[in-house]
């Protein structure tokens, strides 16, 4: 086991893991108690799974989660993880497949410890309650679809000022700005209105494959943050655009209807279901996954 980035006020770790025929990349988020595997050797190999047991086991996590094109998603799925969802184009030419998985009470035997299915995907299949929430976002969408959104300055926020925004955001937060991917770029922004509305936000860009995962700090309460989110995210879009990055995504819980509504308006689509995916206010939450591709933003020219 290799350590490439110590865990410091985010909480984040890098770890690398060969041995028996398996060569991984672990991203632990000890905050959120979640992992995710990158695996370097495709296929079935047999040690994969204890391999993957004992070191979610070893640093503390529950959530577990892995994202592969489309000819491995067979290999996870033997070994535990349940399709959840995708990122269309992730790769650039070819979209990611999100396998998750949540761990049942161990035992000190990596070979006998358990791992729970997560729920079905979305869709047609979507639990329930998951579904009445995702249509009540895209009936807030229609509903407010030609109210007039205010004008949005977006800005670079310093990396020294995140930490504070973070905190001053408290039991709203629905992030801490930890990494998503491995050599990525980070930048942080805030958006504000004439209103008074300020909106922290983040972008971490995996040049490679030209994509950006998109994340807001806190959805949105009351009108003018409602407005506010969704011209936001439009300009940010904009923004990406213009930078040449080809598809964005972003998680978000599933009973914020607003913030669902927000994405809905600005052209993502609902492309995953992701359970227990997020650590909020000390709860576990269900993530929907929203995507788009950026070649045109709504109202843009």
């Amino acid at each position: 086991m290799a350590t490439k980035a110590a865990a410091g006020a985010t909480g984040f770790e890098e770890l690398a893991y060969h041995a028996e025929g398996v060569s991984l990349c672990l991203l632990v988020n000890r905050r959120a108690r979640s992992m995710r595997v990158i695996d370097f050797r495709s296929g079935p190999q047999p040690a994969k799974r204890p391999a993957v047991v004992k070191l979610a086991r070893r640093e503390g996590v529950d959530r577990i989660f892995t994202l592969v094109e489309r000819d491995e998603v067979s290999t996870w799925t033997r070994i535990g993880f349940a399709r959840e969802g995708n990122i269309p184009g992730f790769y650039k030419r070819s979209d990611a497949w999100i396998l998750g998985s949540t761990l049942t009470v161990l035992d000190d035997d990596p070979e006998k410890s358990g791992m729970r299915l997560a729920v079905a995907p979305a869709g047609a299949e979507a639990e329930p309650s998951a579904e009445r929430l995702y249509q009540a976002a895209r009936k807030a969408a229609k509903e407010h679809a030609e109210d007039a959104l205010p004008q949005v300055k977006l800005q670079s926020l310093p990396d020294a000022e995140v930490p504070k925004r973070v905190a001053a955001a408290g039991q709203r937060a629905i992030t801490r700005f930890e990494p998503f991917g491995r050599d990525v770029l980070r930048t942080h922004y805030i958006a504000s209105t004439r209103g008074g509305v300020t909106l922290p936000m983040s972008v971490e860009r995996q040049v490679c494959f030209d994509n950006a995962f998109l994340e807001l700090l806190h959805g949105p309460r009351g009108e003018k943050e409602v407005l506010a989110t969704r011209a936001a995210i439009r300009q940010l879009c904009a923004h990406l655009a213009g930078q040449g990055v080809v598809g964005a995504f972003s998680l978000a819980p599933v009973d914020d209807t607003a913030l669902g509504a927000a994405f809905l308006a600005n052209g993502f689509r609902r492309t995953g279901l992701l359970a227990q995916h997020l650590y909020i206010a000390k709860r576990r939450v269900d993530a929907f996954v929203w995507s788009r591709k950026l070649a045109q933003v709504p109202g843009e020219e």
